[in-house]
C-alpha cells in the first residue's frame, strides 16, 4: 500500500534492514528481496551479490519462485534451481548468471496479501538448512507486523481528514481523541524507531492543536504514562487500557498513580483533565 503522506517511512528500508539481520544471525551468503505492487514483484534489496542481474527485476504473480511464493503466500524453495520442475525459469540467467543453486523465497503477508518477498541463497546444490529458515520466517513475521502497524496508522491519519464534523464540535473532539489514544497505542506496538518517533509526533501534534495558551511545563508526564491517560480519557477501564496497551492491570496502576502524585490530583480523571490542562492531551 503505498504512503500518501510524509508519516510513513519507506517500507523498503524495513525490508532492507530485516534481510541485513538475516544474514548477521543465520551466515547465509546472499540474500534479496523487493515489495510487491499489484500482482508483481519489484526485486530492489540485494545483499551479498557480485552481479547487478536482479536489480529491478520485476516478477509477476506465478512467475519463477518468488511469483509462486507471493501467489501462494507460503514459503518455498529449490536445492538446485536450474534443474527444478518446480517453477518457471524466466529468470535462470539472472539467478545462474550469479552463481546461486539453492535458493528460499518467504513472503511477507499481511491481512491475506504478499506485501513483500525475501529471498536467502547459496552458491552450492543442496537444501538450505533450518537456521536461515528459521531466521527467514522470524524476519518474515516481524515485517508483516510492521507493515500492518504502518498501514493501520496511515488508516487512522486519513481519519482525521476525513471525518464529517465540525471543528468545533462535541463529535470532532471524541473523533480526534480516540484517532490520538489509537496512534499512543500503535508507538509501543512498533519496532522501527524512526516509525515510533514518527507517531509520537504525530500524537504530540494532534495534542498541541488544543493547548491552551498558557501551560505548565514544570510536570514532565512519561509516554508511557500518556499513551495509559490517553486510554482512560477515552473511558476505558484499567483492564480495557492494559489490554490495548499490551500492559498489565497492575502496570496500568502503576502509571496512573505516578500521574496523579505528579498532578496533585485524586482519581484518573483529574489526572486526565489535569494533563489535558498541559496540553499534553486533546
Amino acid at each position: 500500500m503505498p504512503s500518501t503522506d510524509l508519516l510513513r517511512p519507506r517500507d523498503g528500508d524495513a525490508l532492507r534492514a530485516e534481510l541485513r539481520e538475516v544474514m548477521r544471525s543465520s551466515g547465509i551468503p546472499v540474500v534479496f528481496g523487493g515489495e510487491v505492487t499489484g500482482h508483481t514483484l519489484y526485486l530492489s534489496e540485494l545483499h551479498g551479490t557480485r552481479t547487478r542481474g536482479l536489480q529491478g527485476l520485476m516478477i509477476p504473480s506465478r512467475s519463477g519462485l518468488g511469483g509462486r511464493v507471493m501467489d501462494q503466500r507460503r514459503p518455498a524453495a529449490v536445492s538446485d534451481y536450474g534443474n527444478s520442475q518446480y517453477i518457471t525459469h524466466d529468470y535462470d540467467q539472472p539467478v545462474l548468471s550469479e552463481g546461486l543453486r539453492s535458493v528460499l523465497a518467504v513472503p511477507v503477508v499481511v491481512e491475506g496479501a504478499s506485501r513483500a518477498v525475501m529471498y536467502a541463497a547459496v552458491r552450492e546444490r543442496g537444501p538450505i538448512g533450518d537456521r536461515v529458515a528459521d531466521a527467514m520466517v522470524r524476519a518474515s513475521r516481524r515485517l508483516s507486523q510492521e507493515i500492518a502497524i504502518r498501514d493501520e496508522v496511515d488508516r487512522r491519519v486519513r481519519l482525521l481528514g476525513t471525518r464529517p464534523y465540525n471543528v468545533d464540535s462535541a463529535a470532532a473532539m471524541e473523533a480526534l481523541r480516540e484517532v490520538h489514544a489509537e496512534i499512543r497505542a500503535l508507538t509501543g506496538s512498533a519496532e522501527d524507531p524512526v516509525l515510533q518517533s514518527k507517531l509520537t509526533r504525530l500524537s504530540e501534534r494532534i495534542a498541541l492543536a488544543f493547548r491552551p495558551a498558557v501551560g505548565d511545563d514544570s510536570i514532565a508526564v512519561s509516554a508511557r504514562e500518556l499513551d495509559v491517560l490517553a486510554q482512560v480519557a477515552l473511558g476505558c477501564t484499567n483492564a480495557d487500557a492494559a489490554a490495548r496497551l499490551s500492559l498489565k492491570p497492575e502496570t496500568v496502576k502503576s502509571y496512573l498513580r505516578s500521574v496523579m502524585n505528579k498532578t496533585g490530583t485524586r482519581t484518573r480523571h483529574e489526572a486526565v483533565v489535569a494533563v489535558r490542562k498541559l496540553g499534553l492531551l486533546p
